[in-house]
């Protein structure tokens, strides 16, 4: 990656670490699911499931945009739900979330 270039930084369940390419204006789910990582996001962002919950790093929560009443009820549906929950498809890339670090929460089956 160039100095440039925006990233994110996702761990996916098995505890790896992949650096994935992003765009601006681009949902984390999206970046996420376009780079092979086995999210579900099975309503492609629609704010209709919950299959693209993540955890967000203590470090970036402050900078996200706050949860919509919506996205705190969609999260009542996910597995092992935490502070730092959120649904990727509600988190759009800009400027200031380069390096953004997510983890893959777990799926139910």
């Amino acid at each position: 990656m160039s100095d440039t270039e925006l990233y994110i930084v996702c761990t996916d369940r098995d505890g790896e670490v992949h650096t994935l390419p992003a765009l601006e204006g681009w949902r984390i789910m999206e970046i996420i699911r376009d780079n092979g990582l086995p999210i579900k996001a099975e309503c492609g962002g629609a704010l209709e499931c919950a299959t693209c919950h993540v955890y967000v790093a203590e470090s970036w929560l402050d900078r996200l945009v706050p949860k919509s009443d919506e996205e705190d009820e969609k999260l009542d549906e996910a597995f092992l739900v935490k502070r730092t929950s959120r649904l990727s498809c509600q988190i759009l890339m800009r400027d200031d979330l380069n390096g953004l670090e997510v983890t893959l929460a777990p799926e139910t089956d």
